[in-house]
């Protein structure tokens, strides 16, 4: 069995539901250590005291904040979980919201979020069963590992699954990242309507199992190719920009061959009426749609 990563209150008005936080995802790619180039010899990080070069054990490291001129105030964990809200036990509800409204943009990690014993099942399943009918994600805070998150707590199928999200201010302006973003262009009716048929013919429903992260493949591939000494395929160059005084011809191209059957490029696998194991393919069950509002600066 996993173990949760934290383990608290969630504040639901005044009824509080123990529960515990688990990772939702894993890494699947191939696992690299670092080399000195044209050697056997592994680089290895260490925790040095500038000082006097000794390394230093990571349990006698504490944080130090800078407050200029040299100085620094040194602050233990003991110490920064003190001022933690709920002594970081304590994950609050601050609002219901309609998930529709929360901007993709905002969202961060995946985490499962289950009860925080057998006792408690009867209060979890309460707020698991009140969000599922309402329809509504629970927008929350809590402190771990040293810092505060903001998450979207929503009801999935017989748990709750909690999604971290950014705040307001770490989500930069694009306008402010991008400078040539487009204004206003000169489109042909017809440009528009085949990009349109375009979309539609490649339109398809969501399902998580389909898709494969086929980069780690090639690059198993090319690991298994190199330790058997054996020639590795080389990945085709990605195409060039479509000419503007060709996109007419491009997009009715793209039509036909997405029509035929061709166009389009199809993950792998085959499509599966089955539900999708979570653990393998993510939920995916709520669909969420941006706002189209703009982040604050």
């Amino acid at each position: 069995m996993a173990r949760a990563i934290w383990s608290g209150v969630l504040s639901f008005g005044l009824v509080s539901v123990p529960v515990e936080l688990y990772t939702a995802t894993e890494a699947h790619g191939p696992v690299f250590h670092q080399f000195e180039k044209g050697t056997a010899d592994r680089v290895r990080y260490q925790r040095v005291n500038e000082r006097t070069e000794d390394e230093v054990e990571y349990s006698d490291i504490v944080k130090g904040a800078d407050i200029g001129g040299g100085d620094y105030v040194q602050l233990d964990q003991d110490e920064l979980d003190s001022v933690a809200p709920g002594q970081s036990r304590l994950m609050d509800i601050h609002t219901f919201v309609d998930l529709d409204e929360i901007d993709p943009l905002y969202f961060n990690k995946a985490y499962f979020l289950g009860p925080g014993g057998e006792e408690t099942g009867k209060l979890y399943a309460l707020l698991r069963e009140a969000m599922e009918k309402s329809g509504k994600a629970a927008i929350a805070s809590f402190v771990m590992r040293g810092k505060e998150y903001l998450a979207a707590v929503r009801a999935d199928d017989d748990l709750l699954v909690l999604e971290t999200l950014f705040f307001a201010d770490e989500v930069r302006d694009p306008h402010e990242q991008i400078t040539n973003l487009p204004g206003r262009v000169k489109l042909s009716r017809p440009e528009l309507s085949m990009a349109r048929q375009l979309i539609e013919a490649m339109s398809g429903v969501w399902r998580p199992a389909d898709y494969r992260d086929t980069y780690t493949d090639r690059v198993n591939k090319l690991i298994d190719a190199k330790k058997n000494k054996k020639e590795f395929q080389l990945a085709k160059e990605a195409p060039a920009a479509t000419n503007v005084v060709d996109l007419a011809e491009a997009l009715r191209s793209s039509v036909d061959a997405a029509k035929n059957g061709s166009g389009g490029k199809k993950p792998a696998g085959k499509a599966s009426a089955k539900k999708p194991d979570r653990k393998k393919a993510g939920s995916g069950k709520t669909a969420r749609k941006g706002s189209g509002r703009r982040p604050a600066a």
